[in-house]
């Protein structure tokens, strides 16, 4: 996790609507989403850039509008760049692509 990202202030008071969009994934069959993932897709993701004088309604209002598909192909991206899915060698790889 980074240290000292902008929005890392607002992180307690958005907690209700980090709770909502995990339930809400949930309802959609995602329930393994963690807040800790969330935050970090948002500070990665959508604050990659952050703004000096963001609002907590504009913090609040990225936290509602992030959907499924983007969460999703940032985990999928972020897991192949993990060290559980590299493979130890090409041996391992030739034998996955026979």
């Amino acid at each position: 996790m980074e240290i000292g990202h902008n929005y890392d202030r607002f992180r307690k008071e958005v907690h209700p609507a980090l709770i909502s969009k995990i339930e809400e994934f949930s309802l959609l069959g995602y329930g393994t989403i963690s807040q800790e993932s969330l935050w970090e897709f948002l500070r990665k993701k959508k604050w990659r850039k952050p703004k000096e004088d963001v609002k907590l309604y504009e913090v609040v209002s990225d936290i509602l509008s992030v959907n499924v598909g983007e969460y999703m192909n940032y985990a999928t991206v972020e897991a192949f760049k993990s060290d559980e899915f590299s493979l130890a060698n090409d041996e391992e790889r030739r034998e996955l692509l026979k």
